[in-house]
């Protein structure tokens, strides 16, 4: 059973050569995930980033 964080991660061959993205666009997991490796707040990312919420970050996590 799909949960709605799973529904926020979509993965299309047509959008980011098939990379999972936050859906509605084209940001992928993978820049989600390498922002928060280096030291950036989720608060940061948000800000620079602001058509993705916290929940599309948490979905991101759950994804990996």
């Amino acid at each position: 059973m799909l949960n709605h964080s799973t529904k926020l991660i979509l993965s299309n061959p047509k959008v980011m050569m098939g990379k999972p993205v936050i859906a509605g666009t084209r940001i992928t997991v993978e820049l989600i995930l390498e922002k928060l490796a280096v030291g950036e707040t989720p608060e940061q990312i948000l800000e620079s980033h602001p058509r993705i919420t916290q929940e599309a970050i948490q979905a991101a996590l759950a994804f990996v």
